[in-house]
This record gives structure tokens, sequence and C-alpha cells, in this order.
């Protein structure tokens, strides 16, 4: 029975080798030589549009990689937006409420409890507005400078006596930006050619 088994593994080893043809004659391939430089061609054509697929997919991973971390970065620059809009609703309030007291304690008025409260509000919106400017929220100041209409609502126009037209003479409401991107349009009175 050993016989039997190592005869098998020497016809499986051999395999190919045996049959009716003498083992030296050339093999009989089915693909002939033009067929194999064709199937060579094809083949090198696949691996070219597959590494050109790769290069894609890998260049649309990195675009991905990017955006997401641009997302990412805006989310943590601007994700404070709605917070400040509302803030910046205090500060109005509180500079309104300065400019009263600081009308009420004229020299006029020796009232020194006034004149506390005026330097007390003076020193809270100092210290608001540097909280802002320390997180990237700075008030807009447009007088004087061209309208904007990403920046800059209409709201009134004034003739221009001394200015150019098309110029930001007054600001009714302030205008915050945030980094850069404009959270709340400032009011604005734009000067224009009165008509005679």
């Amino acid at each position: 029975s050993s016989c039997v088994f190592s005869t098998a593994a020497q016809q499986r080893s051999t395999g190919d080798e045996c049959g009716p043809e003498d083992p030296h004659d050339e093999p009989k391939h089915p693909l002939s030589d033009c067929a194999l430089e064709h199937k060579a061609i094809k083949l090198e054509e696949q691996v070219r549009d597959l590494t050109e697929r790769y290069r894609k997919a890998l260049a649309d991973s990195e675009n991905v990689r990017r955006r997401t971390q641009k997302f990412v970065e805006d989310a943590k620059l601007f994700g404070i937006q709605s917070f400040c809009r509302d803030l910046v609703e205090v500060a109005d309030i509180l500079e309104k409420t300065a400019e009263s007291a600081a009308g009420e304690a004229e020299p006029s008025n020796p009232n020194p409890t006034l004149k506390k409260i005026y330097e007390g509000l003076s020193l809270i919106e100092a210290k608001l507005q540097s909280v802002f400017a320390k997180h990237g929220l700075q008030k807009m100041n447009p007088v004087g400078g061209r309208y904007d209409p990403y920046d800059h609502e209409i709201v009134c126009h004034v003739p221009a006596e001394g200015m150019q037209p098309g110029t930001i003479a007054l600001v009714t409401q302030d205008g915050y930006k945030l980094h850069g991107r404009t959270i709340r349009h400032a009011l604005v009175g734009v000067a224009v050619e009165s008509q005679e």
C-alpha cells in the first residue's frame, strides 16, 4: 500500500510532464505569443486604470479630510456666534445706559453718586469690549468709510455736507464681526448729494 501511495504522489508531482509526448518537447500552451502579448497589454492597462483610480480615491479622501478639518476649525471659531449676538444686545444696553448717566453727571450736577455710577458703567463697558476682543468679537467703526452691503444696512440717507456721497455719515446701531465674519450688520446713514 505504501508503494501505491508513493506512485500516486510521484504522478501528482510530475503532473503535466507525464503524457504520451516526450517531456523534452515544448509544452503546448493554449495561448500563442501574440495572445500573451495582448493579455500583457490588457493587464498593464488594468494596472494603469487601477493606479489612476487609487490616486483619485486618495485625492478625494484628502479633500474630505481637509473639508472636515476646516469644518471643525470653523465650529470652534464660530460656535459662540449666537451667544455673541445675544451679548452684543447687552453691550448696546450698557452703552446707552452709560451715555445716559454721562449726560446726567455733567459738571452742572454735582451729584457724586451719579458720577460714580457713570465711572462704574464705563469700566464695565471697557471690560466687556476687552473680553469681546479676546474672543475675536470686534465692534465695527464704519463712520467715514464706504458703504458695504455685507457689513452695513442702510436705514437713512443724509445730505453729504463735507462728505463724499456713498460714505457712511452716521451709525444708529453698532455692527459686530466675529473673527472677520459679520454677525450683526451696522445700521447706518449714508451720505447722498442733496438735490436742489
